[in-house]
């Protein structure tokens, strides 16, 4: 690869190659960026020329990056950040900037938990900016905020990094779900529950804090139906005699916009942190401040 002279590189490249990143596709891309198809299409060629690597191939669900372009994305995204970061300063000034994407990760069961009240949060923040919500649970959380697919996290754990600030807002602890119409729940105990068949939620399979603490009484569940996804909760349950144990700000919110109803379980469930998270260096952006802030009273009182 021939030596790259810097002052002839268009740095409008770094914003093409972010959004198709991001996005997964150049039609998506474009209309982020406000180019037509084939301007994003001539930018990327220059793209790939520059660094000699396709950067993104075509499959059945839009571009996928190659491993390269995992490689430059967290780079080239916090060079992006970092220059959006001068235009704090303007704000301060009285001025604000548009096209700014603040992420957040969390898992679904916090999503259904905070519902509509993540639309009126996003009203608060300045109008330019936008709040973006994304998948993440203890196990990948500390990998995505350092590698900048989010700007913030909802967490119970996973965070070993000194470059990542973490504060608990509150504790959480578990609930149940029953179809009322078709579950008998004149004898809810322990021997009912542990009788009844049971839908779990789990990225892992079919064992979970549920099994560790029957199984420290001597009892155990039988698991019938497994789901990564809380919101399938309500299609699984209707109409049948099972039952599943969630945790219980997703299982109030469940029964809140279902006809499924809340019990509280039979058995003593432990008490878990739920954490904030974000990068040491964000404590510098006033944006994002603000918005730690008011996540964390919106998410505190989701959480009693």
């Amino acid at each position: 690869m021939s030596e790259i002279n810097i002052d002839s590189v268009d740095l409008n490249l770094i914003r093409l190659f972010v959004a198709v990143y991001e996005e997964k596709s150049a039609t998506r891309a474009g209309l982020r960026l406000d180019q037509t198809q084939s301007a994003v299409s001539f930018s990327l060629t220059k793209l790939r020329h520059l660094y000699n690597d396709p950067l993104f191939v075509r499959t059945g669900r839009g571009l996928s990056p190659t491993l390269f372009a995992d490689q430059l994305y967290p780079a080239l995204k916090e060079s992006l950040e970092r220059f959006s970061e001068t235009f704090e300063l303007f704000s301060t000034r009285g001025g604000l900037y548009n096209g700014r994407t603040i992420t957040i990760g969390m898992s679904d069961d916090f999503e259904l938990a905070m519902g509509p009240k993540m639309i009126e949060l996003a009203k608060l923040i300045p109008t330019c900016t936008r709040l973006r919500f994304k998948q993440t649970n203890s196990m990948l959380v500390e990998k995505m905020l350092l590698s900048r697919e989010i700007d913030l996290a909802v967490t119970s754990g996973g965070i070993r990094s000194e470059s990542i600030c973490i504060t608990t807002v509150g504790v959480g602890n578990y609930g149940c779900l029953i179809d009322p119409t078709s579950f008998a729940q004149e004898n809810w105990s322990l021997e009912t529950y542990v009788s009844k068949d049971h839908v779990l939620v789990s990225n892992g399979g079919f064992y979970g804090i549920v099994d560790e603490v029957l199984s420290s009484k001597g009892k155990k569940r039988r698991v019938l139906v497994s789901t990564s996804h809380f919101s399938a909760i309500p299609f699984l349950l209707t109409g049948t005699d099972a039952l599943t144990t969630i945790p219980r700000h997703a299982a109030k919110a469940i029964a809140r916009v279902s006809s499924l109803k809340y019990l509280e379980p039979p058995v003593e469930f432990p008490d878990y942190p739920v954490n904030l998270s974000w990068r040491n260096f964000s404590r510098k952006d006033p944006v994002l401040l603000n918005l730690i802030e008011m996540f964390s009273q919106n998410l505190s009182s989701c959480l009693r």
